[in-house]
Order: C-alpha cells, then sequence, then structure tokens
C-alpha cells in the first residue's frame, strides 16, 4: 500500500510543475479527490479550481518552481513527505514538510504544508 499511496503523492506533486490545464488536470484525477484541501502557512484552497489558482499563483512568485520530495512515510491512509522546493534550474531554494490524508480509494483528501515563512 505505501507504493501506491507514494505513487499518489508523486503525481500530486508533479502537478506543482508548469505545464499545461490539461496536464495538471491529468494529475489531479490521478491523484486527488476533487472536494480536496489544501493548507498552507499562507493560505487554504478546497477543490481542483481553487487549487489550480493557487498554484498559478505560486508560479507567479516562483516562475518554474516545484517541489522535489526528499523523504516519504505512509500509514493509515495517511502520509508524510520531506521536501525541497527548487527553482527552475534545480537548485534548493526552500524546504518543509507535507501532511497527506487518503480516502479509501487511496486519493488524497487533505494536504497540509509546513514551512518558515518570510
Amino acid at each position: 500500500m505505501t507504493d501506491l499511496l507514494m505513487q499518489t503523492w508523486e503525481n500530486y506533486t508533479a502537478s506543482w510543475r508548469e505545464g499545461t490545464v490539461d496536464q495538471q488536470r491529468a494529475l489531479f484525477a490521478a491523484a486527488l479527490s476533487t472536494d480536496c484541501v489544501y493548507r498552507d502557512p499562507l493560505g487554504m484552497a478546497s477543490g481542483w479550481d481553487e487549487l489550480a489558482a493557487y498554484i498559478a499563483n505560486f508560479h507567479l512568485q516562483v516562475p518554474g518552481g516545484h517541489f522535489v520530495t526528499r523523504k516519504f512515510a505512509s500509514h493509515h491512509q495517511r502520509c508524510m513527505a520531506q521536501w525541497n522546493m527548487v527553482n527552475r534550474q534545480g537548485e534548493v531554494i526552500g524546504e518543509g514538510y507535507s501532511f497527506g490524508q487518503y480516502n479509501a480509494t487511496g486519493k488524497l483528501t487533505s494536504m497540509t504544508g509546513f514551512y518558515e515563512v518570510a
């Protein structure tokens, strides 16, 4: 089960990379429940549309920014990921932790990120 949850997490993480709306929606479909909720120190997004807008705003601030999972652990339909935020060149520009909760079909229902805010 851990491999399935990790693959779902990586699909979710990939949705934060720059790409087309269709690519992002395909990754959302592979990883997220339609009523998922994302939270971090700067805001919250409910559902795919709000999350897509949140990610688009992220890319306005950090063009080419994306996340690379450094460590992943899961149990009982929950996970913890340690990650690096990297720029378009792959240089680390931040780090943090996220926690996820999955539904019975293995889709993420809740993602909560923790990182230092300037």
